[in-house]
């Protein structure tokens, strides 16, 4: 049996928490920021948790399950 690898693109984008929490960025904060308020780009600045709904696929992904 070949070893269980976790998807690369996965590791990059989120990080587990000391709580068993999956942290992750916001997107849409790389480009075309004139037109966003100063409000909105703050708020997409800050990290945020991925939902209950797609934690275990994102678990599946980082081999945590």
């Amino acid at each position: 049996m070949p070893k269980m690898k976790t998807i690369s693109s996965a590791k990059k984008r989120f990080k587990v928490t000391g709580t068993g929490k999956i942290k992750r960025k916001h997107a849409f904060k790389s480009h075309i920021l004139t037109k966003k308020s100063k409000k909105r780009k703050l708020k997409l600045t800050h990290d945020g948790l991925v939902h209950k709904a797609d934690e275990s696929n994102v678990k599946l992904m980082l081999r945590l399950k």
